[in-house]
């Protein structure tokens, strides 16, 4: 009787693994994004368009302002995102010899466990000063009613703060990983030549978080890109004031769902799909992301 040994055991089970995840990209991922180009360069009549539901898109007047207020709340999110979850890891990292690692892994998580409308529901809830529990925070600071709170010029930090207050638990985990994997003998070495903490993060372990930090930009720049859920629940919810037009993704669902224009609204989408690739593309090269380190 012969037997199989662990290592072929691993290998032949390894495909089984990856299959389910290739499945699922391929049918949620792949085919979508072929079809979204399809409808994008061909017309009502499946005809192809060339560049004409671009064009058209361009052409709509939400369309400059709806880019514009997902680039100011992307600097907003990615900006906070990099300084907070850097910072909030590093010091996990040094609370961890003190006991109190475990605990704040677990409260960082908490806030990912709700979906993303739950999540603005919530802070649907934070915002409103009748009714908030930081509603004297909000009153301090000349906030009185809903209304002024989600005025049109504080929306992108506002987006930005949800974001972070769902998404930003899991990377600081990831941060933290990260950090565990230096070697302590080359942070004793900085303790012995005098490094203190502040010289210790900013000369070896953020130089050596570099492709985790871009890592962590690529994936949450293509995810701001398709900002949703937040403008639109909130629209509906103060009646407008945030519009239906607030984001590209919104503008996108407009034409497809209210105007019955699905050719324009996959050219928007296309479009995010190549500023996307594009700004990745960008990072992974000035990065250095895949040289040996």
């Amino acid at each position: 009787m012969t037997t199989v040994a662990p290592r072929q055991r691993r290998s032949r089970a390894a495909p089984a693994f990856v299959a389910g995840y290739v499945i699922l990209l391929v049918a949620f991922g792949v085919v979508p994004t072929v079809y979204a180009i399809y409808f994008a360069f061909t017309d009502s009549g499946g005809a192809f368009a060339g560049l004409g539901n671009f064009a058209d898109a361009a052409a709509d007047f939400r369309f400059l302002p709806a880019i514009g207020h997902v680039a100011l709340y992307l600097v907003c999110w990615l900006a906070g995102l990099v300084v907070f979850v850097v910072g909030l890891a590093l010091l996990l990292h040094r609370l961890q010899v003190r006991g109190a690692g475990r605990t704040l892994r677990f409260l960082y998580y908490l806030p990912g466990a709700l979906a993303g409308a739950a999540s603005v529901m919530v802070w649907l809830f934070v915002l409103d000063p009748a009714v908030s529990p930081v509603g004297f925070l909000l009153r301090a600071l000349g906030y009185q009613t809903f209304g002024q709170v989600i005025a049109p010029g504080n929306l992108p930090v506002l987006f930005a703060a949800i974001a972070f207050w769902t998404g930003a638990g899991g990377w600081i985990v990831v941060m933290y990983g990260a950090l565990n994997t230096i070697s302590p003998e080359v942070l004793e070495a900085a303790r012995i030549d005098g490094a203190g903490a502040w010289q210790t993060a900013r000369r070896i372990q953020i130089p050596l978080l570099r492709k985790w930090i871009v890592y962590m930009v690529i994936l949450a720049f293509a995810g701001g890109t398709q900002l949703f859920v937040e403008p639109q629940l909130l629209s509906q919810a103060s009646v407008g004031v945030a519009g239906r037009d607030y984001s590209p993704n919104q503008l996108s669902y407009d034409f497809a769902f209210q105007n019955d224009n699905v050719n324009t609204a996959a050219a928007i989408s296309v479009e995010l799909l190549v500023v996307g690739l594009v700004v990745a593309a960008v990072f992974v090269v000035r990065s250095g992301f895949f040289d040996a380190d």
